[in-house]
């Protein structure tokens, strides 16, 4: 099993919270955490995502929402379906766009959907710029931004929601997108982000190969037959 590890530009931002002591080491705890869980979906080969509604309305009509932008905003941007991976990085650019890339998301319903940048979770708003910084890096551009859109939620996935939260068609689109966020490439922060990867691979393989050395030999199950009938 490889040691070495390409961190995704959706997860990249968990690697970055500070330590709170000099005793979690150049990682933080959190950090730690994230990357253990990516050491189990290897060693395992399960992705640990959970697919909930949320989740699958913003798969399910990602291509509704970027329609929704482009009428919004007088584009014609099509989903990019090229990833693109360096040394350490791996990812998916929603809207590249000459020297700027954009990232869309979908809002599960008109209670989530962010009025604006304070709308949003000041964790998930970190998660979000460091995404970013990523994309910009992959796809080197200067400019990246954030744009939450709402659209209707397919009716399977409303259950017992009230519709009005959900059904939003005959609101004027201008009001359904919000650009969350617009940052610019910053070299001092892109180059701390590869160093936390580096960190971050470093106590990866540290895992991997903890996990090799303790589970790599099965262990004598005699103990445990005894006394069992088939």
């Amino acid at each position: 099993m490889s040691a070495i590890i390409k961190f995704r530009c959706s997860g990249v931002g968990k690697l970055m919270t500070e330590p709170r002591s000099k005793s979690e080491g150049p990682l933080s705890v959190g950090a730690k955490t994230y990357v253990r869980e990516l050491a189990a979906q290897a060693i395992f080969g399960v992705d640990f995502e959970i697919d909930g509604k949320a989740l699958a309305k913003g798969i399910e009509c990602e291509d509704e929402s970027i329609a929704l932008y482009n009428r919004v905003y007088g584009r014609a941007l099509v989903k990019n379906t090229e990833r693109k991976t360096d040394e350490f990085l791996t990812g998916e650019s929603d809207l590249p766009d000459g020297d700027s890339v954009t990232d869309i998301k979908t809002a599960w319903s008109v209670a989530t959907f962010p009025l604006c940048e304070d709308d949003i979770a000041s964790a998930q708003r970190t998660l979000y710029q460091w995404q970013l910084r990523a994309y910009m890096r992959l796809w080197n551009k200067p400019r990246a931004r954030l744009a939450y859109c709402l659209v209707d939620t397919p009716e399977r996935l409303i259950g017992y929601e009230p519709l009005p939260l959900h059904v939003v068609s005959h609101i004027p689109e201008h009001l359904r997108v919000t650009v969350c966020m617009e940052i610019e490439r910053d070299a001092a922060l892109e180059a701390l982000m590869i160093e936390k990867i580096k960190l971050a691979r470093l106590y990866y393989a540290d895992v991997i190969r903890d996990f090799d050395r303790t589970h790599g030999i099965a262990p004598n199950r005699e103990w445990c037959d005894e006394g069992a009938t088939a």
